[in-house]
């Protein structure tokens, strides 16, 4: 790739992708296999199963009850979740009436839930209680009413919220809106981040081509469902191609070997923490081999993977971890590593086909393949955009389409290589920190002045990155570090914590007023 853009071929025997021939609606997947086989097993968790015949009966009854509810084409409803076969009934049935589901996970601080919810505008909010204490939580805090929906059982329910507005729907029902899911901005200020039917089921059709699902397939779904990755690569690329689904809401190591033994799982996937909390249980049992004939692909995505915790992984369950990349505004995949095709090395696999991709110096210009630059993309699945945010999607999307990832990167032999990110994200526990969202959090608290965040790479971390927070404490201040730990404690979801908060006398300020995060990383 010299000077331009290059696009991925689709080769058909490879990755048997036809965009034209996906499905409208994401709520389709689920039609054919209900016809064709209703009996098999679709979603299994601990407390029962459905089998696809079922979960079609399941959405088109949730879908009645959400009307006699109000909700109408183009509201916004808010589902505060973890992983369960009530949320994928809401979500779907949301779909299939062009309703937008406010995608939020239920472990989030009542800030952040309240923050998205009023700048969604959303109609209803739906809390999956009976899975998830988190959501039993934020329904009590918002007086929502426990009422039981069949076929999903007990759900909280909260008051309609009569002045909303629904959105304009789109005359190509793959254009509208099936999942807007919120990321910080690095503005401090949560960004919507709108995708659509097609973006969703573009990737879950090539992430599971890529593996080759089939509907032998026993798939562990973990990764939250209300995350991109869990949403469109793990849910609908398992029930697109008709595969059972072993829905999770939180990870225990104990847990899914235990499954694997048992029902024989056939795919995990996860992100670099969760397989460094494996290795280490496994470690700690004096577990040196797992022997699991029909698990035939894992794979890891969310966060950088280490090459020491990919050769551990790998010694451990004597098969490839493969590697991935993307971002919720790309929903999310951009990149995959194919079964075909093990390595060694920390490639995140090949970019998906039909996308485009070119990378960019610092003036913007291509540089040739095999040099680093700024990744940016086009393809169907770049977001529509930030909702109501149009100056922050005109800075992420030009005129052309192409998206920004603000990730630098290099192609080598057709394989992407992320080297390092061009923003000042953190990645831990495989979810986006953005300093400015902890700074917003910190500069609100009346005994410091001023604030600053930044990540640390620790090799071996479980969590990835480490949040480490700086702050100048006003004067005469007299709170402590460990008053501070529960402060960020109260205010943030417990991957955006601050493993360590240091006090400084100054921070250090550029003359614009910015801080000078660099001589503070240099102090670490």
């Amino acid at each position: 790739m010299n000077s331009v853009a290059r696009r991925i071929p689709t080769n058909p025997d490879e990755v048997p992708l036809v965009v034209a021939n996906l499905p409208t609606r994401i709520s389709d997947i689920v039609t054919p296999w209900a016809t064709s086989t209703p009996e098999r097993p679709a979603l299994i968790e601990s407390t029962g199963t459905w089998t696809y015949g079922q979960m079609s009966a399941a959405i088109s009854e949730t879908r009645a009850q959400l009307v006699t509810l109000g909700v109408r084409p183009g509201d916004r409803v808010m589902l505060v979740c973890e992983n369960c076969r009530a949320y994928i009934a809401l979500l779907l049935a949301l779909g299939s009436m062009d309703a937008w589901p406010v995608l939020v996970n239920a472990r989030l601080s009542a800030r952040e839930v309240d923050l998205i919810r009023e700048h969604s505008g959303a109609r209803r909010v739906f809390y999956t209680t009976t899975v998830s204490p988190h959501a039993r939580e934020h329904a009590k805090r918002n007086e929502a009413e426990i009422r039981e929906l069949a076929p999903i059982g007990q759900i909280a329910v909260s008051a309609l919220h009569e002045n909303t507005t629904p959105e304009p729907v789109e005359s190509d029902a793959a254009a509208n809106i099936a999942a807007l899911i919120y990321t910080s901005g690095t503005t401090g200020v949560p960004k919507g981040v709108m995708l659509t039917h097609r973006n969703l089921l573009y990737v879950a059709s090539v992430s599971a081509a890529v593996r080759q699902v089939t509907p032998e397939d026993r798939v562990f779904g973990v990764l939250p469902m209300s995350h991109a990755v869990g949403l469109s690569v793990v849910m609908m690329g398992t029930l697109l191609n008709g595969g059972t689904l072993y829905l999770a809401p939180r990870f225990d190591p104990a847990g899914v070997l235990s499954l694997c033994e048992r029902d024989g799982l056939t795919i995990i996937m996860g992100v670099p923490a969760m397989f460094a909390l494996l290795a280490e249980y496994t470690k700690a049992k004096g577990i040196e081999r797992l022997r699991f004939p029909k698990l035939r692909v894992i794979s890891s995505s969310g966060a950088p993977l280490e090459a020491s915790l990919k050769t551990t992984v790998e010694r451990l369950f004597d098969m490839p971890l493969y590697n991935g990349y993307g971002m919720t505004e790309c929903a999310p995949n951009i990149a995959q590593a194919r079964p075909n095709e093990p390595r060694k090395d920390t490639a995140v696999g090949r970019p998906f086909p039909g996308m485009e991709f070119k990378f960019l110096d610092p003036n913007g210009v291509p540089v040739p393949e095999g040099r680093i630059g700024e990744l940016r993309i086009r393809g169907p699945n770049v977001m529509r955009g930030y909702y109501k945010a149009p100056e922050e999607t005109a800075a992420a999307i030009d005129k052309d389409g192409w998206f920004n990832t603000r990730d630098l990167a290099r192609l080598e032999d057709g394989f992407l290589f992320i080297e390092g990110r061009a923003k000042e994200m953190i990645v831990r526990f495989g979810f986006n920190v953005y300093p400015a969202e902890l700074e917003a959090v910190f500069n609100a608290h009346p005994a410091i002045a001023r604030s600053a965040v930044i990540g640390r790479t620790v090799e071996g971390s479980t969590g990835g990155e480490e949040v480490i927070a700086f702050v100048q404490m006003a004067a005469d201040s007299r709170v402590t570090i460990a008053d501070l730990m529960d402060y960020a404690s109260e205010q943030l979801v417990p991957y955006k914590r601050p493993t360590q908060i240091i006090a400084v006398p100054e921070i250090p300020l550029t003359p614009t007023g910015k801080a000078k995060k660099d001589e503070l990383a240099k102090m670490l």
